[in-house]
C-alpha cells in the first residue's frame, strides 16, 4: 500500500448523530460530508470510554482504559505506557500535535516531537471531585451548561480559530518539506460546551426544525444515580430554553466544520492531498438532553458512539461499514498508513485492528469495548457491541440489552426480558475474553481511593471546588465549592 501522511482530525463531543452523512437532515456539515463522500465512514464507531481523559490517554497507546489505569477525569495519561506516537517518532516520522490534547503536561513524553497550542489538563490534576464515587458528590459547575446558551464569541470558539490557523499554517509550510510520511494530529475543542455558537449559526438553527430531546430517566439504580448527579436538565427553564441549547450545539458543529474545511483547503494548497489520510473522529458524543441527560458519562449511542471518517490512499470511496469499530483502531491505522508494520506478537496484543483491514472486509465479526469509572457512576460499566446488539454491564446490577436493528434509539431495554438469556450470556462471555469486569471495577476504586488519599482526602477535594470543564489555554477555570 502506498505511503501516506496522516492529517488527524478530532473534535470534542461530537455525536455521530449531528452530522449529515450519518443522517441528520438538519445540521449542515459540507465538508465532513464531503470528506464521506470521497472516503469510508464507518456507521458503528465507539470511544472506548465516554468521557475525555481516559478516552484520550486510551487513544495515546491503543489500548483499554482498564489496561492503561487512566480511569477518569483526574488520571490523565503522562507517558507511561508508550503508544503509537512514540514508535513513529523512534522510526524518524513527524508526530505534531494542534490544539487540546487533555493529557497530563507537556513535559511528559506524550507521543508528540511537538506540541503547538496545547490543552491539557487543568494544573496537570484534571476533575478531582470526579474520582469520589461512593457516595459521588453533587457538583455545583452542572448549571453553567444551562445558564451559557447564547451567540456569540467564547473561548472556545478563540482557541479553535487559533488551532485552525496553526494547524494551516503547519501544512503549508512544515509538512512539504518532511522526508518521511507525517502525522499531524489537529483537536477542535468544541462542540464541547458551554454552549455558545457564533450568531450567524446560532440564529441559522433557531428558525430550523431541531429534534427534541425523547425518552425518560431509564428505571435503573445505577442510571438513576449517574442522573441524580448529572442533573443538567434541571436547570432549564423550560422547552424553549432547550431547543436553544440544542442550536448552540449544531452551531458549534457547523463552526468545527467550517474549521476543518479551511484545514483541508491548507491540505490541498499545499500539493499533499493525494498523498494524505484524512481522519476525522471525536473523543465521545453528547446526549443533547435525551433521556434526561447531557453531556456524555453513559453507553447510549448518543454519548459512546462516535463519528468515524477515512478519506485519502487506501480507503474505498463513499464506503459505508457497518462492522463495530473503536478509537483504539486508529493506532494502528496510522502506523499502517505511514508505512510502518506491528510484528505478529505486538498485533495481538493490541486489542485495535487495522481500519483498512476492515474497510475492506476484514474482521467483520468482533465485539468492541467501552468502560466507564467516572463521574457519578457508583459501579463499574462495561459496553460490548457485537453485531446488532449492545450489552451494557453493570457490576453488581442488572444489564441492559438493546437490539440496535430493531430499536436504534434505545428506548426497549432487553436487559430482563423473557428470551433473550442466551443473547445475554453470549455477549457477556465477550465481555469476559476482554477483561473480568468485577476485578477491573474494584482496581479502579482502589485506585481512586488511593488517588484521593494523595491528594489529602475528600474534604481537600471538596474544597478546591470543581469546575465545568477544561479552560482554554490562557483562560482562568470557573470553580464551584
Amino acid at each position: 500500500m502506498k505511503k501516506t501522511n496522516v492529517l488527524f482530525l478530532m473534535a470534542d463531543e461530537h455525536s455521530s448523530r449531528v452530522l449529515g452523512c450519518y443522517g441528520n437532515p438538519v445540521i449542515r456539515t459540507p465538508n465532513l460530508d464531503g470528506l464521506a463522500a470521497a472516503g469510508t465512514r464507518f456507521t458503528s464507531a465507539y470511544t472506548p470510554c465516554p468521557i475525555c481523559v481516559p478516552a484520550r490517554g486510551a487513544l495515546q497507546t491503543g489500548r483499554h482504559v482498564h489496561e492503561i489505569g487512566s480511569w477518569c477525569n483526574g488520571t490523565p495519561y503522562h507517558g507511561q505506557i508508550r503508544g503509537w506516537g512514540h514508535r513513529l517518532i523512534d522510526l524518524g516520522h513527524r508526530v505534531v500535535s494542534v490544539g487540546k490534547l487533555h493529557l497530563r503536561s507537556s513535559d511528559d513524553p506524550n507521543g508528540f516531537d511537538e506540541e503547538i497550542l496545547p490543552m491539557h489538563v487543568l494544573d496537570g490534576i484534571g476533575d478531582l471531585h470526579g474520582m469520589v464515587r461512593n457516595p459521588p458528590p453533587q457538583r455545583p459547575g452542572i448549571r453553567l451548561l444551562a445558564e451559557k446558551v447564547q451567540g456569540g464569541e467564547s473561548s472556545y470558539t478563540v482557541y479553535d480559530t487559533q488551532i485552525t490557523d496553526r494547524a494551516c499554517e503547519w501544512i503549508r509550510t512544515t509538512g512539504p518539506g518532511t522526508e518521511k510520511p507525517w502525522v499531524l494530529f489537529v483537536s477542535f475543542v468544541r462542540p464541547h460546551f458551554p454552549l455558545i455558537a457564533p450568531e450567524r449559526f446560532m440564529q441559522h438553527y433557531l428558525k430550523a426544525d431541531l429534534p427534541r430531546p425523547f425518552g425518560s430517566v431509564p428505571d435503573h439504580p445505577v442510571m438513576k444515580e449517574i442522573r441524580r448527579i448529572q442533573n443538567y436538565d434541571d436547570y432549564f427553564v423550560d422547552d424553549d430554553h432547550r431547543r436553544r441549547a440544542i442550536a448552540a450545539y449544531y452551531g458549534m458543529v457547523s463552526a468545527v466544520d467550517e474549521d476543518i474545511g479551511r484545514v483541508l483547503d491548507a491540505l490541498r494548497d499545499s500539493g499533499q492531498a493525494d498523498d494524505t489520510l484524512v481522519i476525522y473522529t471525536s473523543d465521545h458524543g453528547d446526549n443533547l438532553g435525551n433521556r434526561g441527560f447531557w453531556g456524555k458519562s453513559n453507553m447510549y449511542e448518543d454519548s459512546a458512539g462516535v463519528p468515524m471518517i477515512l478519506a485519502g490512499p487506501g480507503m474505498p470511496r463513499g464506503g459505508v461499514v457497518g462492522t463495530p469499530v473503536t478509537l483504539l483502531d486508529l493506532p494502528q491505522t496510522i502506523i499502517e498508513a505511514v508505512g510502518e508494520h506491528l510484528t505478529e506478537e505486538e498485533r495481538a496484543d493490541l486489542p485495535g485492528r487495522s481500519l483498512f483491514g476492515i474497510a475492506g472486509g476484514d474482521h467483520t465479526d468482533r465485539a468492541v469495548l467501552s468502560e466507564y469509572h467516572a463521574v457519578a457512576a457508583i459501579t463499574g460499566i462495561f459496553m460490548i457491541r457485537y453485531r446488532k446488539w449492545k450489552l451494557v454491564y453493570f457490576v453488581g446490577y442488572p444489564a441492559q440489552l438493546f437490539d440496535l436493528e430493531a430499536d436504534p434509539l434505545e428506548q426497549n431495554d432487553l436487559g430482563q426480558a423473557p428470551g433473550f438469556a442466551d443473547v445475554r450470556r453470549m455477549l457477556e462471555r465477550k465481555l469476559r475474553a476482554i477483561c473480568d469486569p468485577e476485578a477491573v471495577s474494584e482496581r479502579a476504586f482502589q485506585d481512586q481511593a488511593a488517588m484521593i488519599e494523595h491528594h489529602g482526602g475528600t474534604d481537600a477535594i471538596f474544597r478546591r471546588g470543581e469546575f465545568p470543564h477544561t479552560p482554554a489555554p490562557g483562560e482562568a477555570p470557573i470553580m464551584g465549592t
